[in-house]
């Protein structure tokens, strides 16, 4: 959150404090007039990154991938969160590469950004390697994960995912916050 952000969210909650505590007591006294609830809404930042963060270099086909899974999260009408959590996932699953078939190296049959499975229903080998298909499948996934958007980004990756090593989607977060910030408006 910038800090003119973070100073406005501060001072609204010091004046509804302030106000709570001078009026509190008045209040308290007065008679109560069809009062009915008002909802405040209060914009929650993204949690900070968890742990060590790496870096990588990106050529123009890891930054042309970038531009599509932010295009497809537009498109999926979700927020830059989502967007973040998606670069994220594929930067630790492919470095952002749009892999094929790896023979031996693969992990069983992992494709594209995502390394998602045609046997695990993910869809088709050209299904999986177009990253606007690939990038929608992961967000449909991410979609079904409740409170997705507050929780920590290497724990709604892994919920997706279903990965072996449940808790290295953390290391990429600043750099797709970094990416996602370049790129949304663009």
């Amino acid at each position: 959150m910038n800090t003119i952000m973070r100073k406005s969210v501060l001072s609204v909650a010091g004046l509804a404090f302030a106000g709570g505590v001078f009026a509190g007591p008045i209040a308290a006294h007065a008679n109560p007039v069809d009062a009915k609830p008002v909802a405040v809404a209060v914009q929650t930042a993204a949690p900070k990154p968890q742990g060590d963060q790496s870096h990588i270099s990106l050529n123009d086909e890891q930054t042309a991938n970038v531009k599509a899974i932010i295009a497809a999260t537009k498109k999926a009408g979700l927020p830059e969160r989502a967007a973040v959590i998606s670069i994220a996932t594929s930067l630790q699953e492919s470095k952002l590469e749009n892999l094929g078939h790896l023979g031996d190296a693969n992990d069983h049959d992992s494709l594209g950004l995502f390394q998602q499975r045609p046997s695990s229903g993910w869809g088709t080998p050209e299904q999986i390697t177009n990253p606007e298909y690939s990038t929608t499948a992961f967000l449909k996934g991410l979609r079904q994960v409740d409170g997705w958007q507050d929780m920590p980004l290497t724990d709604a990756a892994q919920t997706v995912q279903v990965s072996a090593y449940p808790d290295a989607y953390a290391q990429w977060e600043q750099q797709a916050t970094d990416l996602v910030n370049q790129h949304w408006n663009s």
